[in-house]
């Protein structure tokens, strides 16, 4: 069984051979994601608070540009918040080849498993490339991670009344 890691971008680059002419418009595409990604749900103060640029992914979700999570850790630390990471791994596993739209989609199965836990962040740890009899089918594991300004984690009733009231801010 061959094993392969390789981000989105890999990925584009390998795929060169779609090669877009001026008669055809290249397919919109969802937000990049790779390995190291942070998702984080849209709350109101959140970009004040850590100073960082976001673009919409799914739902409340947003994409945060730039930074690698050891450099966002460090200036959420400066702010005098938390950022948790949760150690279960959440994965969704999608056959055929990698492409945005089915990463998106398997990022989206997984946003829904932990929906229930009521955190506010995921952090994409692998995206790996497999085969299996010949079949290729790609693996998207997640960690949950979670802002707070508390040291402590909030329980998930606090996280979802968090949550709610964020909401309701928002409407």
């Amino acid at each position: 069984m061959a094993l392969t890691v390789v981000t989105f971008e890999q990925y584009l680059y390998s795929r060169r051979s779609t090669i877009v002419s001026a008669e055809r418009k290249p397919p919109l595409m969802a937000p990049k994601v790779q390995v190291g990604a942070i998702l984080m749900k849209d709350w109101p103060g959140m970009k004040k608070l850590i100073g960082l640029e976001s673009e919409p992914y799914s739902g409340q979700w947003t994409l945060l540009k730039s930074l690698d999570v050891s450099a966002l850790d460090r200036k959420i630390h400066a702010a005098g918040w938390n950022f948790f990471f949760m150690a279960t791994e959440v994965k969704a596993i999608f056959f055929g080849s990698l492409g945005a739209a089915k990463v998106q989609n398997a990022l989206k199965r997984i946003l829904e498993k932990v929906k229930q836990q009521h955190f506010n962040g995921l952090e994409v740890t692998a995206i790996v490339t497999r085969h299996f009899l010949g079949v290729p089918y790609v693996t998207v594991s997640a960690h949950s991670r979670h802002l707070q300004e508390s040291c402590c984690l909030d329980t998930a009733a606090a996280r979802q009344s968090l949550q709610r009231d964020a909401e309701w801010a928002r409407a």
